[in-house]
C-alpha cells in the first residue's frame, strides 16, 4: 500500500555504502524501520540531513502489514527547524529528547495523540523565545500521560513525599529509596501543573534542576522495562548549567 504520512525521525544507522536504515516514528503507523536507499549518493532526492535526529518530515512510503523493513519511496522536510541549529541549549535539549523518545515509545501502531504532542511540542521549542530551560523536564512528565504512568497529582498538607515506584504523594517517606522529599516535591508538582508556555516562570537552579531531571530519568526507568541506560543528560546538564 503506497501511503502518505507525516513522521518524526527518531535513529539512523548505517546498511551499506548507499542505504541507511531509519526509524522513523510515524502519524499513520507509528514506529517503523524504513530502508533509505542512496542516502549518501549526491544525485540522490534523499538528502542525509532530512534524517537528523527528531527532524519533522512527510513521507511517501510503501507500507506493508507485518513487515519488519518497509521502504520510503519519497521523503521531504515538513518543517524545518528555524532556530535549534545556531542555539546550543535547544540542540542540547533536542538531543537528549531524542534518546528517551527512541528509548521509550516501542508501538507499532498509530498514536495521533502522542505523534500530534511530541510534534507540535518540537515546533514549540524551535519558536520559544524565552528560556527554555525547564522545557525538558515539563515534557517528559506531559509525555507520561501518553505512556500510561502519569504521576497522581493528589499532593496536600499531609501528602509531601513523591513515590516513584507508585506514582503518588505520600505522607511518609517510602520504605524504598526510589522518592522525591517534600522539599523537592513542591516543584515537582508545579512541573506537573504547568504549560510549556509558562515553564520559564518557574525558577529552579542548576543544581536543583540537574536533581529533579535524575529523578524523572529513575522515574521512567521504574515503569518502562524495556528502557536502557540513558546517557545524554550528562552533555544536557552541562549545557544547561
Amino acid at each position: 500500500m503506497l501511503a502518505t504520512t507525516r513522521g518524526i525521525v527518531f535513529h539512523t544507522l548505517k546498511y551499506s555504502d548507499s542505504s541507511i536504515i531509519a526509524k522513523i516514528y510515524t502519524e499513520a503507523f507509528g514506529l517503523q524501520s524504513f530502508m533509505v536507499s542512496a542516502a549518501h549518493s549526491k544525485k540522490s532526492a534523499t538528502k542525509i540531513n532530512l534524517l537528523q535526529p527528531l527532524a519533522l518530515v512527510e513521507c511517501v512510503i510503501y507500507h506493508k502489514e507485518k513487515k519488519q523493513l518497509q521502504r520510503i519511496k519519497e521523503i521531504k522536510s515538513a518543517q524545518p527547524y528555524q532556530n535549534i541549529g545556531s542555539d546550543i541549549s535547544k540542540s542540547g535539549i533536542l538531543f537528549f529528547l531524542n534518546e528517551m523518545l527512541y528509548k521509550s515509545i516501542k508501538e507499532e501502531e498509530s498514536n495521533p495523540p502522542l505523534f500530534n504532542f511530541i510534534y507540535s511540542a518540537l515546533l514549540f521549542l524551535d519558536f520559544k523565545t524565552d528560556s527554555c530551560a525547564n522545557f525538558h523536564l515539563l515534557f517528559l512528565l506531559k509525555l507520561t500521560s501518553f505512556l500510561g504512568f502519569r504521576p497522581q497529582e493528589n499532593r496536600s498538607a499531609k501528602n509531601l513525599f513523591f513515590d516513584l515506584q507508585e506514582g503518588v504523594f505520600l505522607p511518609h517517606e517510602p520504605i524504598h529509596p526510589f522518592f522525591i522529599t517534600a522539599t523537592e516535591g513542591n516543584r515537582f508538582l508545579e512541573l506537573c501543573n504547568c504549560d510549556f508556555e509558562n515553564s520559564a516562570a518557574i525558577t529552579i537552579g542548576g543544581s536543583e534542576r540537574k536533581l529533579l531531571l535524575e529523578k524523572i530519568i529513575q522515574y521512567y526507568t521504574l515503569h518502562l522495562s524495556s528502557l536502557s541506560e540513558i546517557k545524554s543528560h550528562k552533555v544536557l546538564e552541562e549545557v544547561m548549567m
